[in-house]
């Protein structure tokens, strides 16, 4: 029997799934052809599905630590003795250190409103601490909003319509599919497609031009587009008028942004800089697809806001298929969160810990933290400086119970251990983060062995831990249809039926919305904003506080997600080992050959990768592609070990492409020198 389910992967579509469900086991996995937005087309990924489901690695049952941290031995124990040995250890932190001293870890491990946001409810009634969840495009979204206020961007199946696409800091082919084959078809149609980028990752074999960028200066290259588009009087005057604010004021600053300025900042050439902007400006509807890569520099939400801007100067955004497409899709919010994470259940505010920095946490002597529980998340692999975050999670002191569904690098640490559900084992809302779309999605099959999910979880902590409240007293179900009963205004603007309590899988879509419709107080978009401390958006050179040569750039893998998926042996293999990309030129004068092994490192960390010599990114640059887990390492570490904690200029997000290191090879004397 098929049935209908809707992907939980942090991707910004939530692909709508069939699952072939026999006996109780899900079989196999294909794209709904019914979705409005992805239309049949899933990644490779999940089509192997399944093999995670009933991977032979996969957690099954509650466990308790007997090993020393991090070494990963367990024994089985019963829910009912995981629940009690949980509750107890909280109930007497609580009593030393006070209920802030202990902390959620959630991110993106499932994207689901009930399954993600549930923690926050029991948490808030605890009085723990807060994570502070910007880890990935915060940066990116404050960026938009400073320009745009709460307009909707493009929706991705919009830019069918551009016959100019500039793809930027974005690897379409690992994080927007549906785009990209979108953007295929149209250079069968005689449409052009730009990747701007700090390399040519594999979207780059589906483009017909490639414009590599130093990191961190696309706020740069941006604005000297624009000087350009100014200059030769390319600009579309009359929307200026009518439906922005200060561009006069702005204009006067594009002066100095020269092509050749731009040149020595950006590492691109005066003269491709001078036609990608007047090929921007002939278009007749050119339209931009922003990644979030140029968003992790402690200058990311300035660098958003002059991008954003930049449709503006031609009135991309009055033509169909112009505009800019990958930040907020709906102007309001499709669900009330507060039903879910219940802020009300909290007696005081929270001590807020950002995730970007919950390795110094986890450190610090003064306000300890003295438990960590993990859900949705995998801190050891994605977090930055690994090196510390790894001593803190060795703490003996610190106690840490982890919800997952395989033995990850984190889940090693544990000292609970508990068993967590996939998506058909679950039943939840999805809101897509890169298209208007609103899915329900039923438990398909009964959880394996005796998995929970985190909303199930948690009901059992609440009743170990005394907590009364209806609210975890629920179910699922019956959550999910409390929060459809119970629709925002935009919800009912945008989807009149939802209240009706859909059937699984169903995924509802709005015909499309005005884009000439400016959610801003003053109803323009502003060049100028006087809200901001930056009230003129400006170039603003990344930090130089580190004198390592090379600038770090961390990309992902179109072969696995963040660290999903790294229970997949065939993904992990077709992959290939931790190579770091370097430019022919760099690895001449460090003696570094393809294929050899190497230091890279700065004042955090050392990891060994293997060098792949490329001429596909500029001098001065190095990239590694996709995360690790630590069996797959060389040394002990990945990528993550040397990021720094550094938080973005606005929005508090990571800056994991802001580092600088030095590379030498692989040998006695280099590791003697280090």
């Amino acid at each position: 029997m098929w049935k209908k389910a809707i992907c939980p992967y942090d991707c910004p579509a939530s692909c709508g799934l069939l699952v072939r469900e026999e006996n109780g086991k899900i079989l196999e996995v294909k794209g709904d052809k019914d979705h409005p937005a992805t239309r049949g087309v899933i990644c490779e990924k999940m089509k192997g599905y399944p093999s995670s489901l009933y991977s032979p690695d996969r957690l099954l049952f509650p466990m308790k630590r007997i090993g020393r941290k991090g070494e990963g031995k367990f024994t089985r124990i019963s829910w009912e003795e995981a629940a009690a040995e949980i509750a107890g250890q909280w109930k007497n932190i609580i009593s030393e250190w006070g209920s802030q001293a202990v902390l959620p870890a959630v991110y993106s491990g499932v994207m689901s409103d009930i399954q993600r946001n549930c923690g926050h409810a029991f948490f808030n009634r605890m009085g723990a601490s807060e994570i502070v969840m910007t880890l990935c495009s915060t940066a990116k979204g404050e960026g938009y909003r400073q320009a745009m206020g709460n307009t909707p961007s493009l929706e991705p199946d919009e830019l069918r319509d551009s016959d100019l696409c500039l793809i930027w800091g974005c690897n379409a082919k690992a994080t927007r599919i549906h785009s990209l084959i979108d953007r295929i078809k149209k250079r069968k149609e005689g449409g052009r497609t730009v990747l701007i980028e700090t390399y040519k990752n594999p979207t780059a074999d589906y483009v017909d031009q490639v414009v590599l960028v130093r990191p961190g200066t696309d706020g740069m290259l941006a604005l000297a587009m624009m000087h350009v588009l100014v200059r030769e009087h390319m600009t579309d005057e009359p929307f200026l008028k009518e439906k922005t604010e200060g561009f006069e004021i702005f204009r006067k600053t594009l002066k100095e942004y020269t092509p050749k300025r731009a040149e020595a900042v950006t590492g691109v050439k005066a003269e491709i800089i001078e036609q990608l902007a007047k090929d921007y400006g002939k278009a007749k509807a050119p339209g931009i697809l922003l990644g979030s890569g140029n968003s992790r520099y402690r200058n990311g939400a300035m660098t958003v806001r002059i991008i954003t801007l930049l449709p503006a100067l031609v009135g991309a955004w009055k033509k169909k298929g112009g505009g800019l497409c990958g930040c907020r899709v709906t102007k309001g919010s499709l669900i009330n969160l507060d039903l879910i994470r219940r802020p009300d259940f909290r007696r005081k505010p929270a001590e807020k810990v950002n995730i970007n920095q919950l390795a110094g946490a986890l450190s610090r002597r003064e306000n300890p933290i003295k438990s960590l529980y993990v859900y949705g998340l995998n801190p050891a692999n994605t977090v930055s400086d690994q090196k510390m975050l790894l001593k803190g999670l060795e703490r003996e002191d610190l106690f840490t119970v982890v919800h997952e569904r395989f033995l990850t690098d984190t889940a090693r640490y544990a000292d609970i251990l508990l068993p967590a559900t996939f998506s058909p084992e679950q039943t939840d809302i999805y809101r897509a983060y890169g298209c208007p779309t609103l899915a329900y999605a039923k438990k398909a099959v009964r959880p394996a062995g005796e998995c929970k999910s985190n909303w199930d979880t948690f009901c059992l902590l609440a009743e170990a831990m005394g907590f009364t409240e209806d609210y975890f007293q629920k179910s699922e179900e019956e959550m999910a249809k409390c929060i459809l009963s119970q629709p925002t205004a935009y919800l009912k603007q945008l989807f009149p039926k939802a209240a009706q309590h859909p059937e699984a899988g169903e995924c509802m879509k709005p015909e499309g919305q005005d884009h000439l419709q400016i959610e801003t107080e003053s109803g323009k978009i502003l060049f100028v904003n006087e809200s901001e401390t930056e009230k003129i958006p400006r170039y603003i050179p990344v930090e130089e506080t580190q004198t390592y040569p090379l600038h770090l750039v961390a990309a992902p893998s179109v072969y696995t997600l963040n660290s999903g998926f790294l229970d997949r042996k065939d993904l992990k293999k077709r992959r290939g080992a931790m190579t770091l990309k370097i430019h022919t030129r760099d690895a001449k004068v460090r003696n570094i050959r393809n294929g050899q092994r190497i230091f890279c490192f700065n004042d955090l960390a050392c990891v060994e990768f293997i060098a792949e010599v490329t001429e596909n990114l500029l001098p001065g640059t190095v990239v590694a592609e996709g995360v690790f887990d630590l069996a797959g390492s060389l040394n002990g570490y990945t990528v993550n070990a040397l990021h720094h904690q550094y938080l973005s200029d606005c929005g508090e997000a990571t800056t994991l492409n802001d580092n600088r290191v030095e590379i030498r090879p692989a040998d006695k004397r280099s590791l003697q020198e280090l």
